[in-house]
């Protein structure tokens, strides 16, 4: 009984230092998401969770592994096709994501003008995001009508900001967002020209964009077109059972390895020095 006693008023007087040293509870922001998860975001795809894109992989993968198998009757070269193609849905993603943000990112200064505007007119900062659902751009119109409706519904200004943030998945969208978060916060006497000097840094950047993408895009879809053609011509010659069937030896399959590993090689390089300086998210 005595043990009982002794251990009641041990964890009592645990619990009641734990108040003391940490009187209000805290809520963690969860940090940990997926990369396929913010693909996803990023590419505007909702009702599709990861778990069902590697579904899609693995049965896009099984298909055209099969497929090639049986006209080629070749297990090597059905398994790398059978790759490519369970590869094939993250590529699209990535392609989606990659437009929808050049799209927006076209359309931002035109944004930051709004708010300027909408500012310097006398409107709140929820009053100045709200009106975007109607006449701001058409590519981030539903980003902001869905801010409009959440805020409606909580009447929680930052909560709102941060749900949108994370709808926009975007780094301009991210300073934009935080800025006027801390004008809400401390006051925002600078706000319209914080706003005014944003949009003529993106109307800038934007401009050297376009001129660096538009110089380098025909170097860009040669590297793809050659990392391409080996890969047309053996699907091709996967018609052919005689000669592709020579894939399966020992030489076959170091020469199909190799030719592997050297496009796969070869892209992420050519990727790697073509890649334009990309603003990372902040407070994310």
């Amino acid at each position: 009984m005595g043990v009982l006693i002794g251990l009641s008023m041990g964890i009592g007087l645990l619990l009641v230092w734990m108040a003391v040293i940490d009187p209000e509870p805290r809520t963690r922001p969860r940090t940990g998401t997926t990369p396929l998860a913010a693909l996803l975001r990023r590419a505007g795809v909702e009702g599709v969770t990861p778990a069902g894109v590697v579904v899609l992989c693995g049965c896009c993968g099984v298909v055209a592994g099969t497929a090639i198998l049986v006209v080629s009757r070749t297990w090597p070269v059905a398994l790398v096709f059978a790759l490519m193609a369970a590869y094939l849905p993250v590529a699209v993603l990535r392609a989606r994501g990659t437009r929808r943000q050049l799209e927006r990112r076209e359309v931002w200064p035109e944004v930051v003008d709004n708010l300027a505007s909408a500012v310097r007119a006398g409107l709140s900062l929820p009053e100045a995001l709200v009106q975007l659902a109607d006449r701001g751009p058409t590519p981030l119109r539903d980003p902001f009508a869905k801010f409009a409706l959440d805020y409606q519904a909580s009447g929680r200004f930052n909560e709102s900001l941060d749900l949108l943030k994370a709808r926009l998945c975007d780094p301009i969208g991210d300073r934009v967002v935080e800025g006027l978060r801390i004008a809400r916060d401390v006051g925002g006497g600078d706000l319209g020209t914080m706003l005014r000097t944003l949009s003529a840094f993106l109307r800038d950047d934007l401009r050297t964009r376009g001129e660096l993408e538009s110089r380098q895009s025909w170097t860009v879809n040669g590297a793809r077109l050659a990392v391409a053609a080996p890969w047309c011509i053996l699907l091709m010659m996967s018609f052919q059972h005689d000669v592709v069937s020579r894939f399966a030896t020992g030489a076959g399959l170091a020469v199909l390895g190799f030719g592997v590993v050297t496009c796969g090689v070869a892209y992420r390089l050519m990727v790697r020095l073509g890649r334009l300086p990309v603003e990372r998210r902040i407070l994310a």
